[in-house]
């Protein structure tokens, strides 16, 4: 096992209590394994005047190359219908409250989606609000995509004063 595995094998030891086999992780015979674990960090934003905080979590990999369960998009559909009905139903445009409104529109639709629990999905949340001026307007996207596992749900709502577009971005992660 190099220097710097050892090293972080025993940090983990101590901040776990857990000891780590040398059968999967270090040398057999001549021949030399890679580590079997993966290291996943993500930086947690607590407000707007708190310091952030950063989590490491590790797992063990699985080998899994497909979801178990594939990402509702009907359900994710109607969430976000809900959402944008309730919330911009009776509302008349406004540069300000629609930055606000943006925000948390996504914040509820992320946490709704996140109760769904759909294992190892990430997702990606985008909201438009917009004045309704007889314009009009058209929104695409581009990203590296795996069409068997990834999908999207969206849904656009229209008022007499504005509209809203909400699309959830789901990509599996392996």
């Amino acid at each position: 096992m190099s220097d710097v595995a050892k090293d972080k094998s025993q940090k983990r030891e101590k901040r776990t209590g857990k000891v780590s086999s040398e059968g999967s992780h270090g040398v057999k015979g001549n021949t030399r394994t890679k580590d079997s674990i993966s290291t996943v960090s993500c930086l947690t934003e607590l407000g707007h005047h708190d310091e952030n905080i950063r989590m490491t979590v590790t797992m063990e990999n699985t080998y899994q190359m497909g979801p178990h369960k594939r990402f509702p998009v009907p359900a994710v559909t109607d969430i976000l219908k809900d959402v944008l009905v309730s919330y911009l139903q009776e509302e008349k445009y406004e540069v300000e409250w629609s930055q606000k409104m943006t925000k948390t529109i996504c914040e509820v639709i992320r946490a709704r989606v996140k109760d769904l629990m759909i294992p190892r999905y990430k997702t990606v949340v985008l909201v438009h609000i917009g004045q309704l001026n007889g314009q009009s307007m058209q929104m695409s996207s581009r990203c590296l995509w795996d069409a068997s596992n990834d999908t999207f749900a969206s849904y656009s709502f229209k008022n007499s004063s504005l509209f809203g577009v909400a699309t959830v971005y789901a990509v599996y992660y392996e």
